[in-house]
């Protein structure tokens, strides 16, 4: 069976056994990344109707948990850990017999070859077109300061800021891509109903960050979602994610000492 075919085979469900789904993916929406977006879109309006423009405005995405190194580190460390019960929990919903949650989405290493080049791929066409957008954003002043990593010098800072982009590629790919569209399929949602509103609930947990960040992250959530519909795996989804953060997090520092009209 192809990879596209594996996702094409997600058949829509009986209605009277919809509600059930409903309510499930309200849970996990609830639990996880539709909780961000709540909060998001509470925090973009809380910054749009501040005196401070937007541009003057900052957001740390990875900011310093405490003074003292031990306490920083082992908040970071179960900061980034704790979320990925929510990923265990969707892959753990999506098993069936025969068939593992892993294999269901394509989160396995049967094609790393394959799934290391689409990553690669993908971060070239949205990772560096991204942070274009980001610093277009910066400058027509509807983006505020993303500070992507605010943590102090340690042997550790660079290990977590890895565990942080592998964290949120997870989280995002996993839920919103290999879940949402497997469950939203099983609902009936039309292909392209289900890429778009993906894109905009990606779209939306950005949203504290300004209306940059939305529109770059909902386009990104477009390319993403149909690459899935086309390959049946997120495990290339994720590679680009994760290395698209890493870039973001660990560069960031040099960023700012080359550009900081944009990014400090």
């Amino acid at each position: 069976m192809s990879e596209t075919r594996t996702w094409s085979a997600e058949v829509a469900v009986p209605r009277e056994s919809r509600p059930r789904l409903w309510w499930e993916v309200a849970i996990i929406l609830g639990l996880s990344l539709g909780q961000s977006a709540i909060y998001s879109v509470i925090t973009i309006v809380d910054r749009a109707t501040q005196s401070t423009p937007l541009s003057q405005q900052k957001a740390e995405v990875n900011p310093s948990q405490s003074s003292r190194e031990v306490f920083d580190f082992l908040y970071q460390v179960l900061g980034n850990l704790f979320p990925l019960f929510a990923v265990a929990l969707v892959i753990y919903l999506l098993w069936q017999p025969q068939r593992s949650g892993f294999r269901r989405i394509g989160l396995d290493l049967t094609r790393p070859a394959r799934d290391l080049g689409g990553g690669a791929l993908l971060f070239l066409v949205i990772g560096i077109p991204g942070i274009l957008f980001y610093a277009l954003g910066r400058i027509l002043g509807l983006t505020v300061t993303v500070e992507a990593s605010t943590l102090n010098a340690h042997w550790w800072t660079v290990p977590v800021l890895i565990l942080a982009a592998l964290r949120a590629a997870l989280q995002e790919e996993v839920i919103v891509v290999g879940y949402l569209f497997t469950r939203l399929r099983q609902l009936g949602w039309g292909t392209w109903t289900i890429i778009l509103g993906a894109a905009v609930l990606r779209g939306s947990y950005h949203l504290y960050q300004g209306f940059g960040p939305f529109v770059g992250n909902a386009i990104m959530g477009v390319v993403f979602g149909w690459c899935y519909t086309r390959w049946g795996r997120v495990m290339p989804l994720v590679v680009a994610h994760t290395i698209i953060d890493i870039v973001s997090f660990v560069g960031y520092p040099l960023a700012v000492a080359l550009w900081p009209a944009i990014f400090a």
